[in-house]
């Protein structure tokens, strides 16, 4: 099954300034998530039910899965000390 990956406003704000090469690689992790949103080195975000990460070098990923719609969230993509604020 494919996912559907939307990205909030805050997190194409937070893509859009980031270096090209970090960029790249968010990217690409992005696009692996709508195969498998559910991978080995993603981790279930304690306290929450649908929120998971997934990290990017010093960069989390902060997303939700749907799976009754086939969609996936990103709510947040910022650098490690700052995401979980």
């Amino acid at each position: 099954m494919t996912f559907r990956v939307q990205l909030t406003p805050r997190a194409i704000k937070a893509r859009k300034r980031l270096d090209p090469q970090i960029r790249k690689r968010v990217n690409k992790a992005l696009l692996s998530l709508k195969l498998h949103p559910k991978l080995s080195g993603i981790k279930k975000l304690s306290g929450s039910r649908d929120d998971w990460r997934v990290r990017v070098g010093d960069y989390r990923i902060i997303y939700e899965v749907d799976e009754e719609i086939a969609l996936i969230i990103v709510w947040r993509i910022a650098h490690r000390r700052e995401v979980y604020r």
